[in-house]
Parts: C-alpha cells; sequence; structure tokens
C-alpha cells in the first residue's frame, strides 16, 4: 500500500489556517452583540472600546467627538460591576449606580443597537461609566454639540438615524447628517409619579444624561421626538432610566 507523506511544513500551514478561520469565526457578537442601527455611509467613523470590550462607532462634530452609539458597558472604569436591576420597586429606590435593559430584555443585538438604561448614580459615579479619555457631558457640552447643528431648532433633525426601522411612527426632519445617528431608546420611569409602566416609549423619545444638576436631585435633560427636528429639554429626578452619550477629554 502506498502511503501519501505530507511535508511538515504543508501541515503546520493547514494547522495555522485553521486557528486564523477559528478566530475570524468567534467574533465577539455573543457577548457584545452586533448592532442594526443605521449610520450614515458618508460620514468617516472612528472606534472607542469600553472596559467590557465592545467597541463602538464615534463621529466627530465640529470641535467635539462623540460616541455614534449609546452606551452598554456593566462596568465602572476600575472595572468595578454596575448592578443590573430589574425589579421597579428596588430600581426607584436605590441611592447608588445601576442599569438595566429596555423591557429587561436579554437579547445581544437589541442590547447592541440601543443601549443600556442607567440611572443618575451610575452616570455620574466616581468610578467612571467612561473608558479613560472619555467623560458624561455637561450640559453646556450638550449646548456646543447643538451650537454646531445650527441650533436647537434644527439640530434634533441632523442627529437622528433617518428611516423608520427603528422608529413607531413617522421619523420627522431626519437626516443624520451629522453621523450622530440617535436612537429614540425609550426610558424607565418613576413609577411612584407616573404608574403607566416600568419602560415607556421606544420609538417615539430618548433622553440623554448630563452631569450638570439643576439641583442636587433633578436634572434638565436633552430629549429628541420622533416628530420633531428640534432639540428640547426636560426635567427629570435621578431615579429615572435613561442612556448615556459619552464626549471625549
Amino acid at each position: 500500500m502506498k502511503k501519501e507523506i505530507f511535508p511538515l511544513t504543508i501541515v503546520a500551514l493547514f494547522l495555522g489556517l485553521m486557528v486564523i478561520s477559528c478566530e475570524k469565526d468567534e467574533p465577539n457578537e455573543a457577548t457584545n452583540g452586533k448592532s442594526t442601527a443605521v449610520f450614515n455611509p458618508n460620514v468617516k467613523y472612528g472606534t472607542l472600546t469600553d472596559q467590557d470590550g465592545n467597541e463602538y462607532k464615534t463621529v466627530v462634530i465640529g470641535t467635539q467627538t462623540w460616541m455614534a452609539e449609546n452606551l452598554r458597558t456593566t462596568k465602572y472604569r476600575d472595572g468595578s460591576a454596575i448592578p443590573n436591576v430589574t425589579d421597579n420597586t428596588a430600581w426607584i429606590n436605590l441611592t447608588t449606580g445601576a442599569y438595566c435593559n429596555y423591557n429587561n430584555t436579554t437579547n445581544a443585538d437589541t442590547i447592541a443597537t440601543y443601549g443600556r438604561l442607567y440611572n443618575w448614580y451610575a452616570a455620574t459615579n466616581s468610578r467612571n461609566i467612561a473608558p479613560a479619555g472619555w467623560h458624561l457631558p455637561s450640559e453646556a457640552e450638550w449646548r456646543t454639540l447643538f451650537t454646531q447643528l445650527g441650533g436647537y431648532g434644527v439640530a434634533g433633525g441632523k442627529m437622528k438615524e433617518t428611516g423608520t426601522t427603528h422608529w413607531i411612527a413617522a421619523n420627522t426632519g431626519a437626516t443624520n447628517e451629522s453621523g450622530f445617528t440617535a436612537l429614540l431608546t425609550g426610558f424607565r420611569v418613576d413609577w411612584r409619579t407616573n404608574p403607566v409602566g416600568k419602560f415607556v416609549n421606544r420609538g417615539y423619545v430618548t433622553y440623554y444624561w448630563s452631569s450638570t444638576p439643576v439641583d442636587p436631585n433633578f436634572y434638565l435633560l436633552p430629549c429628541l421626538l420622533y416628530n420633531e427636528f428640534t432639540v428640547s429639554q426636560s426635567g427629570f429626578d435621578n431615579t429615572f432610566g435613561f442612556v448615556v452619550r459619552l464626549v471625549k477629554d
């Protein structure tokens, strides 16, 4: 019987290709998810990686560099865990940092698309929710963004994701020319004052945390709506759950 003898170099090359192929076929999607957000193909995006290893698109708008996706880390900068609090009563009684997912979903792709919701104690925690070189924007930094996009009267349309893939109703005035790619994520309510439900308004509205309080427990936050191309502001206390966008130092 004739034996086939393969040179060791060919065997080694074959095994090496197998390793490369396996590495390529095992992306982080199982943990980090894959976003279905519709980004602006005419904008050049950068990247940012958080403490969990999640990778995000970033975008330069005027003099600032912003995340073009909502934060979804489960850790602070020092590696300590941010608790995931799913229970309503536990959530509204918190005086420490926590996050949740809208409707407490565990779907990785949904989380990657919309990000997670954080309470004020997590967003402003001294252990820092942002990776090094980034921070939670102040009210002044939000105002700078809107001014660079033409002012509150038109900035919303330039920030909103186009189309209706992630919208309940009409997406008025959306061009996403800035590349910011805002999705209307909804939020988690303080049901002591709003008993209609713990998670509300996905597809209709989004609010973003700011580091600047009006008073120690009250925040005036930027707001985007499905039927407006403007940016507005609304006030909330620190028990609500909102998304986070970071700005570069």
